[in-house]
């Protein structure tokens, strides 16, 4: 009887007639089994009539005035309740995690932006969320964030492939020419973007191996410089820590600087020329990501 049941209830097609089984079972009474079913008492009689022949069995003794099961009507009672309320458990399971979100959230950004951006929008969720673990992995270069196990990536809009779900999660950003006063006493101001070339200009190494361009905004055109020095780095915060020592100019964003500015520990040159990075987006590959991810993603887009 147990295979019988077993290979019934791999028929994808069958589950409306055994929900039909389950009611008239427990409420031992068509009318008000229809009734929940929300069809018609003939046509539920109808469905258990067609149950019974694909069966080969009778599940039920029917009278005019009472309906019981048989005892092979007995035995698969028992077999689809366990099973429809082991089904009924893991909805409701399911129903928990979408109002109460939990699981393990991959991130691969910046530095910066964890620091920044992810670290203040989030913090609330040891709260609100704290069944939700993150892990963000700060890296200035750009990964497969599926074959690497990310549930999503953080980068410019501008840089977010296709094919993927983009969501923007910041202003754009404005970046900043700096460098420490000493410098300038000592190494004079550079009069024009050219003569950048002729400083100590903290350098930035990208991931490919090249050296991060500066870019500035000049009569309507985009001017690119390569920075020259003696310091590349490969991380915004060691190039910010090398201005403020006084090794050289750094291009940074002016987000991270407010404070240095504020107080004068580095002076902003050529802020009319300031280029300006399209937002940031955090982006992952479908739509159909999890509960603990969709929350993610709702507190930190604009």
């Amino acid at each position: 009887m147990t295979s019988l049941i077993t290979i019934f209830m791999l028929k994808r097609e069958n589950y409306n007639d055994l929900l039909a089984f389950l009611k008239v079972a427990q409420e031992k009474n068509f009318n008000k089994a229809s009734q929940k079913l929300g069809i018609s008492s003939p046509a539920l009689s109808k469905k258990i009539h067609q149950l019974e022949q694909r069966l080969g069995v009778q599940l039920f003794n029917r009278t005019t005035r009472s309906v019981s099961l048989t005892q092979v009507g007995e035995q698969l009672f028992r077999t689809v309740e366990t099973s429809f309320a082991k089904i009924d458990n893991e909805l409701q399971l399911i129903e928990h995690y979408r109002n109460s979100p939990s699981g393990l959230v991959r991130i691969n950004c910046g530095l910066q932006v964890i620091e920044t951006l992810l670290l203040p929008k989030l913090a609330h969720f040891k709260d609100k969320y704290p069944d939700i673990q993150f892990e963000f992995i700060s890296d200035n270069r750009f990964v497969d964030i599926v074959a690497k196990g990310f549930d999503a990536g953080i980068r410019f809009g501008s840089d977010v492939a296709e094919d993927m779900v983009a969501v923007c999660i910041s202003q754009p950003m404005k970046m900043a020419v700096v460098a420490t006063a000493d410098y300038f006493q000592k190494k004079g101001f550079p009069s024009t973007i050219q003569e950048l070339t002729q400083h100590q200009c903290i350098g930035y190494r990208l991931s490919n191996g090249h050296l991060f361009q500066w870019e500035f905004k000049y009569s309507g055109q985009i001017i690119k410089i390569t920075p020259q020095g003696q310091w590349i780095l490969n991380d915004d915060y060691p190039t910010l820590v090398a201005a403020k020592m006084g090794l050289g100019i750094a291009y940074l964003p002016e987000e991270l600087i407010a404070k240095e500015l504020a107080n004068g520990q580095l002076i902003r040159i050529f802020n009319e020329y300031s280029y300006t990075f399209p937002p940031l987006y955090l982006y992952y590959p479908h739509r159909n990501i999890s509960s603990a991810l969709r929350v993610v993603v709702n507190t930190l887009k604009v």
